[in-house]
């Protein structure tokens, strides 16, 4: 994936970005995009892909634009473009062993209050619910929360 700044307009102490995605793929399939980035929300302004995407793939584009557009322009001194620090659409979560341990500590929280637990791990991560979802397998597989299977 490749990300460029393609505009910025200041006004005062606030900046409105825009950026252009294009991700190519092995077998010729592209995704060109245009996501703008604002008082600490993206959004995706334009999609065009060759073949058409569908509302899956869709989904998926827009976390990885916004995981793009977070190392872009997360932390750390920030590439040209970005203006300094920027805000990150959600909130920092630890990657590997100590992010799966505290996505179950919030599922299992979420159990015990009667809440529900995806819902919990998607507040937590900021992440959608396809990636709130793997977060919880990958903390299964390691052996934090029980098995789905072993409910009874």
């Amino acid at each position: 994936m490749s990300v460029r700044p393609a505009w910025e307009v200041r006004e005062n102490e606030d900046a409105t970005r825009w950026f252009e995605f294009r991700v190519a793929f092995p077998d010729g399939a592209r995704v060109d995009a245009l996501a703008v980035l604002a008082g600490g929300r993206v959004g995706v302004e334009e999609v065009r892909a060759q073949p058409a995407l569908s509302l899956d793939d869709l989904s998926v584009l827009a976390d990885w634009i916004e995981e793009a557009l977070a190392e872009a322009c997360g932390a750390g001194p920030a590439p040209e473009g970005c203006g300094g620090r920027g805000r990150r659409a959600r909130p920092a979560w630890p990657r590997g062993a100590e992010g799966r341990w505290r996505v179950a500590q919030e599922y299992r929280a979420a159990q015990r209050d009667g809440a529900d637990p995806v819902l919990a791990v998607m507040s937590a991560t900021g992440h959608s619910r396809r990636t709130s979802l793997r977060l919880i397998g990958q903390a299964r597989e390691a052996g934090l929360l029980m098995s789905r299977r072993g409910r009874g």
